[in-house]
């Protein structure tokens, strides 16, 4: 859904540093981070270790966005639309 600059001709990236992490897609222009979470990020310890990263990231200046695999696979257009909307609301606070 991301490839090929789909949303708002933006160019994402697959499995890209930030930092001392690797983000599944990261849009460096808008400094977006998309993390697709598997069941292993259901566990109490790696919520945990996921709200820590996320602060640590958003200190930073990055925007994170958090999808489940479900989420993705099941309403795959609902999720687009999230992460459009929030690319429009990031792009019109630069104005």
């Amino acid at each position: 859904m991301l490839r090929d600059r789909k949303v708002a001709g933006l160019k994402f990236r697959r499995q890209q540093p930030v930092g001392p992490y690797v983000a599944d897609f990261y849009c460096h222009e808008l400094k977006l981070i998309v993390e697709i979470d598997g069941a292993v990020h259901e566990g109490d310890r790696q919520i945990a270790h996921d709200q820590n990263r996320d602060g640590n990231l958003a200190a930073l200046g990055y925007t994170i966005l958090r999808f489940t695999n479900s989420e993705v696979f099941l309403d795959g257009p609902g999720v687009l639309n999230r992460i459009t909307s929030v690319v429009r609301g990031i792009k019109w606070r630069e104005v």
